[in-house]
């Protein structure tokens, strides 16, 4: 009876996750679960082939692994607890990646927070590992989600970039990158890159020439950045 009532929730947990709405359903889910309808509860997404998330009671939250042929999904009982924390916690059983989808108040947001967390698994770059929360990606998020949009705006500030060879290409990227995590620091970005401090500045005027577009502009800098996003989830496969 126990085995028929655990999968009677899984079977409604699926279908909350999915995003449907049907009346009664989170109540019932709720019941079969154990858990509250009104809770606070978060969704993982792993990546297919990644390595397998936790399942029952862990650290005082409850976790809900469900598996699918495209990956992965757990769903976090949060209680009380902050979700800022969750991506660490997740790290401890796999490397992920994973996406973390915003906090769902009560069950019936599930489904919107599952498809939240898949745009923000989307933000990961092949090769990287740890969990990333929706809320630390939402540029990139947006770049993602609108792929066609994304390729044009890529074509539009990076046309003249992508004509260059690879490895110029690679190395203005890479200076951009640098500059944009160093805060705008031309004499900070020079010391991640092994370089000086004018070679940073120099590599930085040719982009703004190639772009016609200037970092000082703020409107500019962000089609820069968003740009930059898009053509880092776009030249290599998801």
């Amino acid at each position: 009876m126990q085995r028929r009532s655990d999968e009677r929730g899984a079977v409604l947990l699926d279908a909350l996750l999915e995003g449907r709405s049907t009346p009664g359903l989170a109540a019932r889910a709720a019941a079969g679960l154990g858990v509250p309808e009104q809770g606070r509860y978060a969704v993982v997404v792993l990546r297919r082939g990644g390595a397998t998330g936790p399942a029952g009671d862990a650290d005082g939250l409850r976790f809900f692994r469900r598996v699918r042929a495209d990956g992965e999904l757990v769903v976090v009982a949060l209680g009380d607890r902050d979700p800022a924390g969750l991506a660490a916690l997740m790290a401890r059983w796999c490397p992920g990646p994973g996406g973390i989808g915003p906090v769902a108040d009560g069950l019936a947001g599930l489904g919107v927070s599952r498809r939240l967390a898949e745009v923000a698994l989307l933000t990961c770059v092949p090769g990287e590992e740890g969990f990333v929360r929706l809320e630390e990606r939402l540029p990139a998020a947006l770049v993602v989600s609108q792929p066609e949009l994304s390729a044009r705006l890529v074509a539009d500030v990076f046309g003249p970039l992508l004509a260059l060879d690879p490895a110029d290409r690679a190395l203005l990227v890479r200076t951009l990158d640098a500059w944009l995590e160093c805060g705008g620091s031309a004499g900070r970005a020079a010391g991640r890159l092994y370089c000086h401090r004018n070679t940073v500045l120099n590599r930085l005027r040719r982009l703004e020439r190639l772009t016609s577009r200037s970092l000082s502009r703020p409107r500019e800098l962000i089609e820069m950045v968003l740009a930059l996003d898009a053509f880092r989830l776009s030249v290599s496969p998801q």
